[in-house]
């Protein structure tokens, strides 16, 4: 699938920088990624290319608009036809999809992403799909880390470095509400749940956004071939468009990897090459514990697999692991896992890869996250 990034304020240009490092070299799939924000040294902080980074709004600072996301979504308002403007100058009309990257607990995204998305519904029949990411409690209740130590670290668990955001969690809350019905669908990464005790949100969000960086790479770049290996069943755009759907389903992402033996030479010393001997009894393992690790490991939203209306699955990695009866019963434990019938299955040969993952797309679920962050926007008593 190509697809198109769109990272619109701080954390979202943070999160397309990411995906932008984890594309494959053997396997690309971004047509273009932008990054669009308020803050010049945001900006200027990625290494997305300058043409591809727009600051827009007024001159000089925020302009007194910190966190007040009515104003935001004004001015985002206001600028959305540049906005689609600097987007198209690019390689207009050549994506799949749009994937609009934003963290929902600030303003500046998501003030402007829900009228960006919608502009750019109406530009093309591509689907838009948002990828947010839900504040962490400590970014807006300063009392949310006791202190304590926790599995991660020996270290007293302290409060943040950063002053708290009392409206992140009303933001986000907001943001979802008008998202609703406009988005493609919304892939969500919750940061409360990745986040490790004791870490600030400045300290984790390199960590977090690789992650989720690489479960967006291991859906996304699966579709095609390569000239080396060709996929049994190849999953692209129309695939994945038919199980997140296009009526903003709230999405989860799986993912688990294990590394196995890829050595090919008939001699040991690397002078010839050859296809690897894996035994079965090896490879219907390796496949088994990824789509184990990606069904019931840890999500990008915390939720029941069962509560999924649709789920894709794709297994990946040296082609002589992806050992295809594994894979079509990996396909019937994500079916029997959700409860229904709404289950594709793909392959995604890696050749040059030393790892087995399996990538899982949950769509349609619901989470008690989604719950406790309404609560906390009502105690804040900021929900519009």
């Amino acid at each position: 699938m190509q697809l198109e990034v769109i990272g619109v304020g701080g954390a979202g240009c943070r999160i397309a920088d990411a995906i932008r490092a984890a594309e494959p070299t053997d396997r690309s799939f971004l047509t273009d990624v932008f990054a669009f924000d308020t803050d010049e040294s945001d900006l200027n902080r990625t290494v997305i290319p300058e043409s591809h980074r727009f600051r827009y709004g007024p001159d000089g600072s925020d302009g007194g608009l910190e966190g007040d996301l009515e104003r935001r979504r004004t001015l985002g308002r206001d600028h959305v036809d540049d906005l689609l403007e600097r987007a198209d100058r690019a390689t207009p009309g050549a994506a799949d999809g749009v994937l609009v990257a934003v963290g929902l607990g600030g303003a500046t995204g998501g003030g402007a992403v829900p009228a960006l998305v919608s502009a750019l519904q109406q530009r093309s029949d591509a689907p838009v799909y948002v990828l947010a990411t839900l504040p962490a409690d400590r970014e807006f209740d300063a009392a949310a880390e006791p202190s304590g130590t926790g599995p991660h670290s020996s270290e007293p668990i302290t409060a943040t470095d950063a002053p708290p955001r009392p409206n992140a969690a009303a933001n986000a809350v907001a943001t979802l509400e008008r998202l609703d019905g406009v988005a493609s669908a919304i892939i969500t990464f919750d940061n409360e749940d990745w986040l490790r005790p004791g870490e600030t949100l400045a300290d984790g969000r390199d960590r977090c956004n690789r992650e989720l960086a690489t479960r967006v790479a291991a859906v996304f770049a699966s579709g095609g071939d390569s000239a080396e290996s060709v996929a049994q069943t190849v999953i692209d755009a129309s695939d994945i468009r038919r199980i997140v759907g296009d009526q903003s389903a709230v999405v989860a992402l799986g993912y688990g990897d294990q590394t196995v033996e890829t050595s090919g030479s008939r001699f040991g010393l690397g002078l010839l090459s050859a296809e690897p001997d894996v035994e079965t009894s090896e490879a219907v393992s390796a496949v088994e514990t990824v789509v184990r690790k990606g069904i019931h490991g840890k999500l990008t939203l915390e939720c029941e697999p069962e509560t999924a209306d649709r789920g894709l699955l794709i297994v990946g990695g040296p082609p002589a692991w992806l050992n295809r009866r594994a894979i079509a019963e990996g396909r019937r434990t994500l079916e029997s896992a959700i409860g229904g019938s709404g289950i594709l299955g793909g392959d995604a040969p890696r050749p040059d890869g030393d790892r087995v993952f399996a990538a899982v797309v949950l769509a349609g679920v619901r989470s008690d996250r989604l719950a406790e962050l309404r609560s906390a926007a009502d105690r804040a008593g900021r929900v519009d």
